[in-house]
């Protein structure tokens, strides 16, 4: 009963888009690129924040352990929720880009507390 309650919510969610993405190439090409962008967008916002925290020590230390479980939590949240059968490049994609903005809102909550 639980396995057929997520397969109606990822037809619900996933195969709209699935069928958006294939109509054209177009329409695949603007979700590759707005996942490349979300992507290299995160990484970029993580990596300033993780610079503006400031060197490791007793107390940067936790904040970026904290971050990193922050992300491994949003991998394993991805990896329940996005459908494995099809576009699975897409959702790949998609997921790291999402785990690194996890991580980049936890460093930066961190830092507007810790430094504001």
């Amino acid at each position: 009963m639980i396995t057929k309650f997520f397969s109606n919510i990822h037809n619900a969610i996933f195969h709209p888009l699935k069928s958006w993405a294939e109509q054209s190439t177009g329409n695949w090409n603007i979700l590759i690129g707005v996942g490349f962008l979300l992507l290299m967008g995160s990484a970029i916002f993580a990596y300033v924040l993780h610079k503006k925290i400031g060197q490791d020590d007793e107390r940067t230390n936790k904040i970026f352990l904290k971050s990193a479980y922050c992300v491994l939590w949003a991998i394993i949240l991805c990896d329940m929720i996005f459908p494995k059968d099809y576009m699975w490049n897409i959702f790949f994609l998609f997921k790291y880009a999402l785990a690194f903005l996890a991580g980049g809102i936890y460093l930066a909550v961190q830092y507007k507390k810790d430094f504001s």
